[in-house]
């Protein structure tokens, strides 16, 4: 199950220095609730090595302010404590794999 990324926890989550996926997301967001599952089973097959959420741009709003979120779903990438990359839009699976692998 994905991890629940709020306003005050998300600074932690990035400074502990792991893999970090944040997938920024809202109710509304048809793509968004599509990946939602793709999101879950992630987080299941890299709990031991990476946190990986979601974000709720709906109910938080700091995260989405900092990084400058402006379409969903937008997907951020951190390590030891930095951005890495951001992924926009609906993405598959196997991409989402691949660049998670490719990080760690």
């Amino acid at each position: 199950m994905a991890f629940t990324f709020t306003d005050s926890n998300v600074e932690q989550i990035i400074a502990s220095g792991k893999l970090v996926m944040i997938d920024c997301w809202a109710t509304w967001c048809g793509p968004c609730m599509a990946m939602a599952p793709i999101i879950d089973e992630l987080a299941d097959e890299f709990a031991d090595r990476a946190v990986i959420g979601k974000y709720n741009v709906e109910e938080e709003g700091d995260l989405s302010t900092t990084y400058r979120i402006m379409s969903l779903p937008t997907i951020l990438f951190f390590k030891n404590g930095e951005r890495v990359d951001r992924l926009a839009g609906s993405q598959n699976k196997e991409t989402l794999k691949a660049k998670i692998e490719s990080l760690l």
